[in-house]
C-alpha cells in the first residue's frame, strides 16, 4: 500500500467514523427518549400503554423536542471541542502538559530528540514538526497530533527520553511519522471532538447529581430530578461505550501499519522492538498520569491499563510481528538490564551518537538526487538511505547557522540572510530595507550570518529553511504578517524573482496560513490530470525551464520524457516561461488543489521524469519539486546527490 492508497484509506475511515458517530447519536437519542417518555408516561399518561396510539399522540412533542435537544447538545459539544483544538498539534501537546523543545536546550536528551525529528522530517519530505516533552510522565509513550503535516507536533514522555537509546527513539519517532504521512492525525484530532460530544451527557448527568446534594431539602420535585439525572448519566455511559468502541475500531489496525512503516523507514527492527520490550519490562510501562480518555487512540502504546476496548493491539503481539524470536520471559532480563546500566549507557550512547553523526556526514555526498524511478512508492514510506542523507545534510550545515535556525532571536534573520542577493549593490539595498523595517540590530545579525557563511551551498538552503520554520510558528501573527511583507520587498528589490526566493516566500506563506488557520489542511478533490491538462503541461514546462535555463533543446526533451506514455496533454513550451513564470505557477498550484490523491501521485511521477531525464536532478529542480509536493500535501523525500547548477 503506497502513500496515496493510505490517504484514500484514511478518507474511508473518516466516513466510517461519521457513520459510527451517527450510530452513537441515534442510540443516545433513543435512550433519552425512553427516559423522557418514562417520566411523562408515569406522570401524564399512566393509564395508556407505552405502544398505544394515544400514548404517542400525547407525547409526540416530547419525542420531537427531546430528540432535537439531545442532537443539538451533542453536536454543539463536538463543535466546541473541535474549536478548542483549532491550534492543532501544539494545542493537544500543551493540554497534556507538554513543554516545547527548542534548539537552545542544554539537555542532551532533548537535543538528541530534536535532531532525530529533524532528520526524519527532512528525510521524509514533510515540514519539521514542533517537538514537545511530557516532563512529568515516567512511562514510555509518544504521539503525533495535528490537522495536517504543516501544523504537526510530535511529543514524547520524559520516560521515553531517559530509557530509550537513539536507535529505539528513532523507531518510536518513525512510528509517529507514519501517522503523519498516512492521514491518521487529522482523523485522530477529529475523533477527540467527536468523543467529547458523545460523552457530554455522562458529564451533565454527574453534575446534575452533584448539584442535587444541596437542593433536595428545598425542592419537592427533587426525587424526580434525581431519577432524571441518574437516567441521563446512564444514557451518557451509552456514549462512553460507543466512544471506546470507535477509538478501538479506528486505532488497532493502524498501529500494526505504523509499526511496519517504522521498520521500513529505519531498516532495522531492533529499534522499535527494543522500545516495545522496554515498555513491557518497566513497571510504569506506557501509562500516563494525565487523563488519556480523549487521546488514547493517538498514543504510541496504551496510555492506561485494561484490555476492554483497547486502542492498541496487545504489546506482545506487536513485538512478535517485528521480532518472531521474542518470548515474554525476556521482560525480566530487560528490566534488570535497564536498572543495571541506565546511567552508564546514557553517557555512552551520547558519545556514540556524536561519532555516528560525524561518520554519516563524512560518508554522504552533498546535494540531492532522485535516482529512483519508483519514487512514488517511496512517498510517505522513506527508508534508511533517506534518513542517512538527511543526517548528512544537517551535519554539513555550519554549527552557527544551525543554532540560528533553532533560536527565537536569530531564526527571522536567518531567513532574511538566505534571501540576500549576490550583487554587492543589491545586497546593501536589501540590508537597508531590513534596518528600516526591523532595526539596526537585525541588520547586524544578518551581516554576521553573511560573515559566517558567505558562500553557503545551495543544497543546504532548503534544509535550513525547514529547520527554522518551527521557531517561526511561535511568533505572533502580527509579526509574521509584517515579516512576510518584508520578504516580498526583498524579493522585489532587483525587479525579478529567483526560484529560491519564490520557494521561500510560498513556503513561508503556507506556514503563516497554518498559524492563522491550523485546521484548514490540504484537502484532495476529485479531478484527474486530464481535467487539469493545461496546468499540468505548463507545470512540466516550468520545471524543464528551471532545469535547463540556457538549453531550450534539453528542456524540450525533458518535457517529452515527462509525458511519455500519456495522452491528451498540450505540448509543453518551456520558452513561454523564461520570464513570467511566478504568476502562472501561482495559478497552477491553486488549480491543482482539486486533484484526487492518485492523480497527485501521477503528477509527481511526471515531474520527476522531467527533472531526471538527463540523469541528474539539480538543486533548483528539487526545490521546485518540493514546493509543488508540499502544496499538494505530498511528502517528497530526498534520495542522493545532485548538481549545484542554478
Amino acid at each position: 500500500m503506497n502513500f496515496f492508497e493510505h490517504q484514500d484509506r484514511a478518507r474511508k475511515q473518516t466516513k466510517v467514523l461519521v457513520f459510527a458517530f451517527m450510530l452513537a447519536v441515534s442510540a443516545i437519542v433513543i435512550a433519552m427518549n425512553l427516559v423522557m417518555l418514562g417520566v411523562f408516561g408515569r406522570f401524564q399518561s399512566a393509564e395508556q400503554g407505552w405502544f398505544s396510539p394515544g400514548f404517542w399522540l400525547a407525547n409526540g412533542q416530547v419525542v420531537l423536542w427531546t430528540s432535537l435537544a439531545t442532537v443539538l447538545v451533542i453536536v454543539l459539544a463536538s463543535a466546541y471541542r473541535s474549536a478548542q483544538l483549532r491550534g492543532g498539534g501544539a494545542q493537544v501537546a500543551r493540554e497534556l502538559g507538554g513543554v516545547e523543545v527548542t534548539g537552545d536546550s542544554n539537555d542532551p536528551l532533548r537535543r538528541r530528540l530534536l535532531n532525530v525529528v529533524e532528520e526524519m522530517a527532512i528525510a521524509s519530505g514533510v515540514p519539521v514538526p514542533q517537538v514537545f516533552v511530557l516532563e512529568h510522565e515516567p512511562g514510555i509513550n509518544a504521539f503525533a497530533a495535528g490537522w495536517s503535516p504543516a501544523d504537526a507536533a510530535v511529543a514524547v514522555t520524559r520516560g521515553t527520553l531517559e530509557t530509550l537509546n537513539r536507535e529505539e527513539l528513532q523507531g518510536v519517532i518513525a512510528h509517529e511519522f507514519s501517522h503523519v504521512f498516512n492521514g491518521d492525525m487529522r482523523l485522530n484530532i477529529r475523533l477527540i471532538g467527536i468523543l467529547f460530544g458523545i460523552l457530554i451527557l455522562a458529564v451533565a448527568g454527574r453534575r446534575m447529581l452533584g448539584s442535587m446534594r444541596f437542593t433536595r431539602g428545598r425542592n419537592k420535585n427533587a426525587g424526580a430530578i434525581v431519577v432524571v439525572a441518574l437516567a441521563v448519566m446512564l444514557v451518557g455511559y451509552i456514549g462512553l461505550f460507543f466512544g471506546r468502541w470507535i477509538q478501538a475500531a479506528v486505532s488497532r489496525q493502524r498501529e500494526y501499519l505504523a509499526d511496519a512503516s517504522a521498520v521500513q523507514f529505519t531498516r532495522s527492527s531492533q529499534g522499535l522492538a527494543g522500545a516495545l520490550k522496554k515498555i513491557g519490562a518497566r513497571s510504569s510501562g506506557s501509562r500516563l498520569r494525565t487523563n488519556t480518555d480523549e487521546v488514547g487512540h493517538m498514543l504510541f502504546a496504551m496510555g492506561f491499563a485494561g484490555k476492554l476496548f483497547a486502542t492498541h493491539p496487545p504489546l506482545e503481539k506487536r513485538i512478535l510481528k517485528i521480532d518472531p524470536s521474542f518470548t515474554p520471559d525476556q521482560f525480566a532480563e530487560i528490566a534488570r538490564d535497564i536498572e543495571r546500566h541506565e546511567q552508564a549507557r546514557r553517557a555512552e550512547r551520547e558519545q556514540r551518537d556524536a561519532d555516528a553523526a560525524a561518520q554519516a556526514a563524512g560518508d554522504q555526498p552533498g546535494g540531492i538526487f532522485l535516482d529512483s524511478t519508483e519514487l512514488v512508492h517511496q512517498i510517505g514510506q522513506p527508508g534508511v538511505f533517506q534518513a542517512l542523507l538527511a543526517a548528512g545534510l544537517i551535519a554539513e550545515v555550519p554549527a552557527p547557522l544551525k543554532r540560528a535556525a533553532h533560536s527565537d532571536e536569530w531564526a527571522p534573520e536567518l531567513l532574511l540572510f538566505l534571501l540576500l542577493g549576490r550583487d554587492p549593490e543589491l545586497r546593501e539595498n536589501q540590508l537597508l530595507m531590513i534596518a528600516e523595517t526591523l532595526g539596526g540590530d537585525s541588520e547586524s545579525q544578518v551581516r554576521d550570518l553573511v560573515g559566517i557563511a558567505p558562500e553557503l551551498p545551495r543544497s543546504l538552503r532548503l534544509p535550513l529553511l525547514e529547520m527554522a520554520f518551527p521557531v517561526m510558528r511561535r511568533r505572533p501573527e502580527r509579526e509574521l504578517l509584517e515579516f512576510m511583507r518584508l520578504v516580498e520587498r526583498l524579493i522585489d528589490a532587483d525587479g525579478k524573482t529567483e526560484l529560491f526566493e519564490y520557494v521561500l516566500a510560498r513556503l513561508l506563506n503556507r506556514e503563516i496560513e497554518t498559524v492563522l488557520n491550523p485546521s484548514r489542511g490540504t484537502l484532495a478533490g476529485r479531478k484527474t490530470l486530464g481535467d487539469r491538462a493545461e496546468a499540468v503541461s505548463d507545470l512540466i514546462a516550468i520545471v524543464a525551464m528551471h532545469g535547463h535555463p540556457e538549453d531550450l533543446d534539453s528542456a524540450k526533451r525533458a518535457c517529452v520524457q515527462a509525458l511519455e506514455g500519456a495522452s491528451g496533454f498540450p505540448a509543453p513550451d518551456p520558452a513561454r516561461f523564461a520570464e513570467r513564470w511566478p504568476e502562472r505557477l501561482d495559478e497552477i498550484l491553486a488549480s491543482l488543489q482539486a486533484l484526487r490523491p492518485d492523480a497527485r501521485g501521477e503528477l509527481i511521477g511526471m515531474l520527476v521524469r522531467c527533472a531526471r531525464h538527463d540523469g541528474e536532478v539539480v538543486v533548483a529542480e528539487y526545490e521546485l519539486l518540493r514546493l509543488v509536493a508540499g502544496a499538494l500535501g505530498v511528502p517528497l523525500p530526498p534520495a542522493g546527490a545532485a548538481g549545484e547548477r542554478e
